[in-house]
């Protein structure tokens, strides 16, 4: 290994890995730093239970903010599939069982929504509101791989009053009471604000707002796409990428120590020291005020329950209107009605777990089996990714081993009770006969992957504009939405401007930020 290196990337999660691969494609000299024994951070792939050949997307599942232009630009092998179905979301009306599914075309989910709601009133208005954020998407998106515009710059992009006061200057609760009267309706669409953000619907600071764009502009559709061969194939390809590239990646390498003077650094690890010119973090801003020996931000707080199980079988639905397999393929919605929702953030703002835990689920094996091995495959083996919501991590801080389990067999009653059969008989087992099902809060993920609090966005998610008060800032890591306090060292992770979700945008970001520099 070289002691000196133009750019040193501290942290191989899928960011680290896009910009080492721009920046060696570019000629610079790389190096990568990971402290785990594998690259790839979150956006990984694990053979999580003993002896069972499936190999499941352990922390991030989905694809939806990756910009096609970084699979072109790097030559990716990846792909991904759409999902046959949007959403499901089971419901009790009248005594019966019951729900909306979205999905399959036009005319389905039309019947879908009059059959709920006894009108075609609602899915108008689901046609209208996702067209006006279609259109947002289509003009919204292919600003995060360019220079940070001004808020007046993408408001005029956006070239569309109502929706920017919508969005960008009015509580998200507002708009779904005037847009939607079912209360089941509200909730589908409040969720996209909640995912990953501990929020109310009528929060003033807009943090729903914020996380509900990110989940809708994703490729300039809104789409949430399903990774063949699951997450791992992602940042496989990346690491691919960048080693191709030229980039020098070590793992089982924690940095200890960053000292820089703004124009030459020095990064720190059991291996040795390492200069270079600039310093790319892919790690939380967190972890970067303690590599530098400076007071850390604010903290951080994550709201997330994460659940992977291996199924023999689908589970049968209450609802035998449903196939099973429709029902999981797209988003399966669990007590995430408008006003469960509110309820259960008010219920763990006061400190408690929520009463009924809102969650959503889908299967990755219906639209990709090729994370399962070929026996799993013939036997009809299926996965289920479940992904709690309102459970912040401080509710886990006394006792969290059993706060955990509490919540996890609260949260899988919530599903039950729209099943016809328990999910836990349709549970694998592993080589030692233990059920195939493991459940990771907050503060695992902060344990684990260094996420502070459990955040997966490192931070609270900012619009996709300059900061009002720096928009005059001309440097290039102003620019692009990358500056630390010091000059040479970048943000390339999710708490970056215009991070947060597996995107690659802020390493690709990053990446331009350096070569702009020269």
């Amino acid at each position: 290994m070289r002691t000196s290196y133009d750019v040193v990337i501290v942290g191989g999660g899928h960011n680290g890995l896009v910009a080492a691969a721009y920046l060696a494609r570019a000629g610079r000299s790389v190096l990568v730093l990971e402290r785990l024994d594998h690259t790839g951070g979150a956006a990984v792939s694990t053979r999580a239970f003993a002896g069972v050949d499936a190999r499941l997307s352990r922390y991030s599942y989905l694809v939806s903010l990756l910009p096609q232009k970084i699979v072109r630009d790097l030559g990716l092998r990846f792909a991904v599939r759409k999902r046959t179905v949007s959403s499901y979301t089971p419901a009790v009306r009248d005594g019966r069982p019951t729900g909306l599914l979205v999905g399959g075309g036009e005319a389905r989910t039309r019947e879908a929504f009059t059959q709920l709601t006894g009108s075609d009133r609602e899915f108008a208005a689901w046609q209208r509101f996702y067209g006006t954020t279609h259109r947002l998407a289509q003009r919204v998106f292919p600003t995060l791989t360019e220079p940070l515009p001004t808020r007046a710059a993408l408001r005029a992009r956006i070239d569309d009053d109502a929706t920017w006061h919508a969005l960008f200057e009015r509580p998200l609760g507002e708009t779904i009471e005037e847009t939607f009267a079912d209360d089941l309706v509200r909730g589908v669409v409040l969720t996209d604000a909640l995912i990953g953000t501990f929020a109310a619907a009528h929060d003033p600071a807009l943090r729903q707002n914020r996380c509900f764009l990110y989940h809708v502009i994703g490729g300039g559709t809104g789409d949430w796409d399903v990774p063949v061969g699951g997450m791992g194939a992602l940042t496989d390809a990346l690491a691919e990428a960048a080693r191709e590239a030229g980039a020098e990646i070590v793992t089982d390498c924690p940095v200890t120590a960053l000292a820089t003077d703004g124009r030459a650094a020095e990064v720190t690890c059991p291996q040795g020291t390492f200069g270079a010119r600039r310093v790319l973090v892919n790690a939380s801003p967190r972890e970067l005020a303690h590599l530098l020996g400076e007071t850390p931000p604010p903290p951080a707080e994550g709201a997330q329950l994460k659940v992977n199980m291996l199924l023999t079988r689908l589970p049968r639905l209450r609802d035998a209107r449903v196939d099973p397999r429709d029902a999981f393929a797209g988003t399966f919605h669990v007590a995430e009605g408008y006003d469960q929702l509110e309820r259960s953030y008010r219920q763990a703002a006061a400190g408690g777990l929520p009463a009924a835990p809102p969650s959503e689920i889908y299967c990755h094996s219906l639209t990709d089996p090729s994370i399962l091995g070929p026996d799993l495959v013939r036997t009809g083996h299926q996965t289920l990714t479940l992904f709690g919501l309102h459970t912040p991590a401080r509710l886990f801080t006394d006792d969290h081993d059993a706060t955990r389990d509490r919540l996890l067999a609260a949260t899988l009653a919530e599903l039950d009770a729209h099943l016809a059969e328990p999910v836990a008989d349709c549970l694998a087992t592993d080589a030692d006969g233990r059920p195939c099902i493991e459940a990771k809060t907050p503060l695992d993920l902060d344990r684990e992957l260094g996420l502070p609090g459990g955040n997966i966005f490192h931070r609270e998610l900012a619009f996709p504009y300059a900061d009002p008060e720096d928009e005059r800032a001309e440097g290039a890591p102003e620019r692009w939405g990358v500056a630390t306090a010091h000059p040479n060292v970048l943000l390339c992770g999710a708490g970056a401007v215009r991070g947060g979700g597996v995107s690659g945008i802020p390493g690709h970001n990053a990446a331009m930020a350096v070569l702009e520099e020269g």
